[in-house]
């Protein structure tokens, strides 16, 4: 199959659903909300899901070695973001979210047929580096998915003080409910952030062949990790809810993506090289 058909498939799905989930819950009225993902629904998401995750698996690996860059790096977490949310929605109410996440994993899901600068991954064959690196795809993937949660937090305020429900709104849980799996998400992903950053740090020269070096993907590596560490400690001692929680979860996810996405998108694309 050639390459540019293995990612339109999944971003046709996805772009399928959004659009759907657009008309269906985002601006449809609020009469007979519906609650949840409905089964026909759940199936075309783990299609695409499927789809995405072959296309990945057939991008990334090669008999030259493991291949990554920016692109499938924001298809792997796009893909891992929509992957916790299709189980999450198994046992929690998050109507609404698949809506902001669909047209984002359509666009992030189709990057590599057009951007397929993807070097191959250096000690691939360590163990220690291959659980860095699944560690730390976990961790931007929650971030991601906690970013997401937080604008449509945002976006849900600013309807509820306008009068202004849509089904997809009028269907989500409490704000304070919202808030909660928004901590939960941030504290989860924290966790694993601290490890991707720890292990990085103490284990530079096993990892990557080379001693520590405080470039600057380590330094933004460090400020997200200091803005959502200072928003958990915010949160406990000083009680950080609503628009601040909100604004610190975007800070953070920002600084996260320029350590290592915005720096290969910079090298990969606009200077033609590998970082």
């Amino acid at each position: 199959m050639p390459a540019i058909l293995l990612h339109l498939l999944p971003a046709s799905l996805y772009a399928l659903l959004g659009v759907h989930f657009w008309h269906t819950r985002w601006i449809a009225p609020t009469s007979a909300p519906r609650q949840g993902l409905q089964p026909k629904e759940r199936v075309l998401m783990l299609v695409a899901l499927v789809a995405h995750g072959f296309a990945l698996n057939s991008t990334f690996f090669s008999a030259e070695g493991i291949h990554f860059g920016f692109s499938l790096a924001l298809s792997l977490m796009l893909w891992l973001a929509i992957l916790f949310y299709w189980i999450e929605s198994l046992y929690a109410r998050l109507e609404g979210l698949q809506t902001l996440g669909m047209p984002v994993a359509a666009v992030c899901s189709l990057l590599p047929a057009f951007f397929p600068g993807a070097h191959v991954l250096e000690n691939a064959s360590s163990p220690l580096f291959r659980a860095h690196f699944v560690v730390a795809m976990l961790a931007y993937s929650l971030f991601t998915l906690a970013a997401l949660h937080a604008m449509l937090m945002s976006v849900a305020e600013r309807r509820l003080h306008g009068a202004h429900l849509t089904r997809a709104f009028a269907a989500l849980p409490p704000l304070l409910t919202m808030e909660t799996l928004l901590f939960r998400l941030i504290g989860i992903a924290f966790v694993l952030l601290t490890l991707t950053v720890g292990s990085g740090v103490l284990f530079s020269e096993a990892l990557f062949g080379k001693a520590f070096r405080l470039d600057h993907k380590t330094v933004f590596a460090i400020i997200s990790w200091l803005i959502f560490g200072s928003l958990l400690v915010g949160r406990h001692f000083q009680g950080w809810r609503g628009k601040k929680a909100q604004y610190w979860t975007l800070a953070g996810f920002i600084a996260l993506m320029l350590a290592y996405v915005g720096s290969r998108f910079v090298a990969e694309v606009l200077l033609g090289r590998a970082a």
